[in-house]
């Protein structure tokens, strides 16, 4: 199996904790993860993927091993990570990259790839997110996302993240395990606690209308394929249908036993995915 590499990369105010799998020689991917999420969440897809991909994972600012925001209003906005992804791709050299982005990540590829940036984004995966999000999944967002929880020990932060990310869908012990050690940081108190600022939240009220993007999603034109987690209450039926007939007129691909959002870690995920990006860089070639 491949080794990750680990390397602090400054980019605007901040130094992003960037995890990088494969040779930097090869076609470039980005994997940006979910709202209280971190880079470490691809390490299966990434290991497989970095074969024929030199592939990077960041951590969000406010999460993982980033800095965190002195200004949450301003800094932990969508507008604003698509300038840190921005930076970090000047840093490393890349003119045009492919995007997978699970929920938040998505939305940060959808404005990277309708906007000013868009040539920098040769292709977009999109993991169970769409340019609108109803209430009902923010509130229940909310209700675990904006107060950090403690834990005795690395055992009870694995209980904890199994029955939160449920909607995950199934996955192998190793992963959960793996998701635990990269999850947690040791508190002042000597406890454990999830690894990212609490205040990431503002950006459900800051920059609301940043949830609401149907016109930005309406100038994409690369190819695009959304992930879609069966039960998700994230991405609903409607809104893949929307993303289906509207702008890149996205290709909709459902896994049947996984909400918001899959962790696209299994054999078949990975085998998936591969087949999406040679299949979207083909169409990208003739377009």
């Amino acid at each position: 199996m491949t080794q990750p590499r680990f390397s602090f990369v400054p980019v605007m105010d901040h130094m992003l904790h960037v995890t990088e799998w494969g040779d930097p020689k090869n076609p470039a991917i980005v994997m940006w993860h979910g709202l209280a999420r971190t880079g470490r969440d691809f390490d299966e897809l990434a290991a497989a993927l970095s074969d024929k991909y030199f592939v990077l994972c960041p951590d969000t600012i406010g999460r993982g091993l980033s800095s965190w925001a002195t200004n949450p209003e301003a800094e932990y906005s969508i507008e604003y990570f698509t300038g840190l992804a921005s930076d970090m791709l000047e840093h490393y050299g890349i003119e045009q990259c492919a995007w997978i982005g699970t929920s938040m990540g998505g939305l940060i590829g959808m404005r990277m790839a309708s906007g000013p940036l868009r040539d920098r984004i040769s292709q977009l995966v999109i993991n169970d997110i769409g340019p609108e999000i109803p209430q009902e999944a923010i509130d229940r967002i909310l209700t675990y996302a904006g107060k950090l929880p403690h834990f005795e020990d690395i055992q009870e932060a694995e209980t904890w993240l199994r029955q939160v990310y449920t909607p995950f869908g199934p996955a192998d012990d190793q992963f959960w395990k793996r998701m635990a050690h990269s999850s947690v940081r040791r508190m002042e108190s000597g406890k454990l606690t999830i690894h990212y600022d609490p205040r990431i939240i503002v950006m459900f009220s800051a920059s609301r209308e940043e949830m609401t993007t149907w016109d930005r999603y309406e100038k994409i034109r690369v190819p695009t394929t959304v992930i879609w987690g069966r039960t998700s209450d994230i991405l609903t039926e409607e809104i893949t249908g929307k993303m289906a007939a509207l702008g890149p007129k996205a290709k909709v691909l459902a896994i049947e036993d996984c909400g918001h959002a899959p962790t696209l870690s299994r054999p078949d995920d990975i085998a998936l995915l591969r087949g999406i990006l040679e299949e979207q860089a083909e169409q990208y070639s003739l377009a």
